[in-house]
């Protein structure tokens, strides 16, 4: 994942790092956990009894990150992206939906964990609060859907 710019020093403070492709950083204070469930498929063979398992279809659930900043709005704007594709005026599906990474760092900035999400996009954005004292785009929440995650290495 190519790092886009350097993250600046609001990041100090917000310890989950969103790097996507194409966008800036963005920090956030918290993160949902992400999870992965796979179905136990039964069956039953001849009129066994017992049922042969195996597994079957993976659901991934969306993650949340909250109270968040940013200094540009290059997050809005593929929500934006998102929002006018489902009316039908966006783009295919192969242009709004972004490989990201989500960085979790300890209190002195060094990568704790580093999760990479697969084509994902945003299903949910909720705006902060506006502050005149601040030069930060406040970020209340922002939802992300994608196909699989994995933890890189």
């Amino acid at each position: 994942m190519a790092i886009i710019g350097q993250p600046r020093s609001f990041h100090k403070r917000f310890k989950f790092l969103c790097e996507a492709d194409g966008l800036g950083h963005s920090g956030f204070q918290k993160c949902s956990e992400l999870s992965v469930e796979v179905a136990n498929v039964q069956y039953f063979e001849g009129g066994s009894l017992i049922p042969n398992k195996s597994p079957g279809r993976l659901t991934f659930s969306d993650v949340t990150l909250e109270r968040g900043a940013t200094q540009d709005h290059e997050l809005f704007d593929w929500f934006q992206d998102v929002v006018h594709t489902t009316s039908g005026l966006g783009l295919p599906d192969a242009l709004y939906k972004r490989n990201l990474d989500i960085v979790q760092q300890d209190r002195d900035g060094t990568t704790l964990r580093r999760w990479s999400l697969s084509h994902a996009w945003p299903v949910k954005f909720i705006a902060g609060e506006w502050d005149n004292e601040s030069d930060e785009n406040v970020i209340e929440s922002v939802t992300l859907t994608y196909d699989f995650f994995e933890l890189a290495k």
